[in-house]
């Protein structure tokens, strides 16, 4: 009896959760991003949806962009204007705000704790809630307040669909490039913020698919122009895309299998590297970590990390490498 009570439990707050999602953000949602959102699998988002327009009225929009479906609730202004947060809603908005205050830069900060503020005004019952519980470490951070403007121009360029004017420094360049990208996705990884985007032709010259789509650090941007050019994006999905296996750089994929030991196997047993990753106990303080990467530079930095407490077993190709590198290494400190 109580596991099916817990069963109608997890529907029932999936339908709620679905419900305030809609209703409150008011923005076209795709039946991928639904399913993600609440770890089930499109056929049940679909029984959701169906519920919610069936048991309570509530016309919920149905558009469609290529075979992809798109759902929305319109947004009843006035009736929402009166539903103040909890207490809970805003400690988590606080969080979130100092946790993320090294990544986004001064202005956008700002900008996110002027929004925090508005939003204390509307805590239900009046409550007060303190500041001071959450903060962030930073050594090794990026400040990225030059590129406050970028940032609200790639949003407006991604919300309008429109191609943008890019001029971009790459690390290792000795002068900046100008070319016309379609921006995609701005993602967060390891404390720097990265754009996903794809090539997009440039006026008056004959167009040339790229192998990769580009992965452009924000830091490195140095002009974003929003053009008056509309594009429809390819088929997209940055799940697919990029949390596949482990690298951010997404190149030929290849087989991985490292052996831990020592505070290492106790470090890597706690995170999840790939998706596909298989974990397998040998004796007390040691482990053998099997899964899929696309990066090798990635890979071999990160394996470098763990100094002598990492063991890399295959693929034998990258072993050799590895061995060549660690030689060059040593050599620094001849």
């Amino acid at each position: 009896m109580p596991e099916k009570f817990d069963l109608y439990k997890s529907y029932g707050e999936k339908l709620i959760g679905l419900f305030a999602h809609l209703l409150f953000s008011g923005e076209n949602h795709s039946l991928t991003e639904l399913a993600q959102m609440l770890s089930c699998s499109k056929q049940t988002v679909l029984r959701l949806l169906n519920n919610i327009r069936m048991s309570y009225g509530i016309n919920i929009e149905e558009t469609k962009q290529g075979n992809r479906s798109y759902y929305r609730i319109r947004k009843p202004v006035a009736s929402l204007a009166c539903i103040p947060l909890t207490e809970a809603e805003l400690q988590s908005l606080l969080m979130c705000k100092s946790f993320t205050q090294y990544l986004v830069g001064k202005k956008l900060y700002e900008e996110a704790t002027q929004a925090i503020f508005k939003s204390k005004a509307a805590l239900a019952g009046g409550q007060q809630i303190g500041e001071c519980h959450f903060t962030s470490f930073r050594p090794g951070t990026i400040d990225y307040t030059p590129q406050h403007q970028i940032f609200h121009t790639l949003i407006e360029a991604m919300e309008k669909q429109k191609v943008c004017k890019l001029t971009y420094q790459a690390i290792e360049a000795s002068h900046p490039k100008t070319f016309h990208i379609k921006p995609l996705k701005l993602f967060s990884y390891h404390d720097a913020i990265y754009l996903h985007a794809q090539k997009a032709k440039e006026p008056g010259k004959p167009y040339r698919a790229p192998k990769f789509d580009p992965l452009l650090a924000v830091h490195r941007m140095k002009a974003v122009e929003m053009t008056d050019i509309k594009f429809e994006p390819d088929k997209f999905d940055f799940e697919k895309a990029f949390n596949q296996q482990f690298g951010v750089i997404k190149d030929e994929v290849f087989d991985v299998e490292v052996a831990f030991s020592g505070w290492a196997a106790s470090y890597v047993a706690e995170r999840i590297w790939s998706p596909d990753q298989q974990i397998t106990k040998k004796g007390k303080d040691k482990i053998v970590l099997k899964f899929k990467a696309s990066s090798e530079p990635e890979l071999t930095s990160w394996l470098l990390s763990f100094g002598e407490d990492a063991t890399l077993i295959k693929p034998e190709w990258l072993v050799k490498e590895l061995k060549s590198r660690i030689k060059k290494l040593s050599c620094c400190y001849s």
